[in-house]
Order: C-alpha cells, then sequence, then structure tokens
C-alpha cells in the first residue's frame, strides 16, 4: 500500500528557506513519478515541481523557478522539496503525490494524474 508523509512545514519570514520531506512506503520510489502540489486558501490545487519516474528528470511551475528544488533520495525512500526566498504567496498546504501510469509523464504538474497522497503540510510566510 502506497502512503506519504509530509513534514517540515511551519511559520517562516519572507526570504526564508525551508526543506519539506516526504517519506513513502510500500512501493519503489525510483518507478513512480512524484509531485509536490499546494493549496492556496480560497484557491485549487497547484502543481509545484515532479520528479520523473526512472530518469528522475524535474518539472518547476514558473511561480518557483529558480527558487525552489525537488529532489530524490531513493536509499531513504524520501522526496524532498528545498524551497528558498519564500514569498507570502507560497502560503499554502503542502502535499506529495505519487503514482506509476505513464500520463503522469505527459502532464507532470496536472493533480489529476496522480492517486497517491499524503496528509499535507502548512507553511505559512508571513512577517
Amino acid at each position: 500500500q502506497v502512503q506519504l508523509v509530509e513534514s517540515g512545514g511551519g511559520l517562516v519570514q519572507p526570504g526564508d528557506s525551508v526543506r519539506l520531506s516526504c517519506v513513502a512506503s510500500g512501493f519503489d520510489l525510483n518507478w513512480y513519478t512524484i509531485g509536490w502540489f499546494r493549496r492556496a486558501p480560497g484557491k485549487g490545487r497547484e502543481g509545484v515541481a515532479t520528479i520523473i519516474r526512472g530518469d528522475g528528470h524535474t518539472w518547476y511551475a514558473d511561480s518557483v523557478k529558480g527558487r525552489f528544488t525537488i529532489s530524490r533520495d531513493n536509499a531513504e525512500n524520501t522526496i524532498y522539496l528545498q524551497m528558498n526566498n519564500l514569498k507570502p504567496e507560497d502560503t499554502a498546504v503542502y502535499s506529495c503525490a505519487a503514482d506509476n501510469r505513464a500520463m503522469t509523464t505527459m502532464y507532470p504538474l496536472d493533480p489529476a494524474q496522480f492517486g497517491s497522497w499524503g496528509q499535507g503540510t502548512q507553511v505559512t510566510v508571513s512577517s
């Protein structure tokens, strides 16, 4: 059974950095596409960053390019999202998601392509 558990969120100031972790269990991380998504208050779920199964190619939303980095540690079965230079508009609940279907490679930032989700972790950026 696929399970995902996020951690690392909290209250930070603009310009700060935070690293989120997503610990995966029940599947081989290398064979699944993993994505980070976020939902801000009053808004729909948005794809933030994705790492593709196998070759590890990464995709980012335009709003986070150059500031966020997704990475995968197969030995620890953990996916990270390093977030730098955080802005108030980054405030959201961040969730990781996993799926091994081919459609995730075609639409890597589309949450509808991912079937397994963690519970999410809150990130609040405020001065």
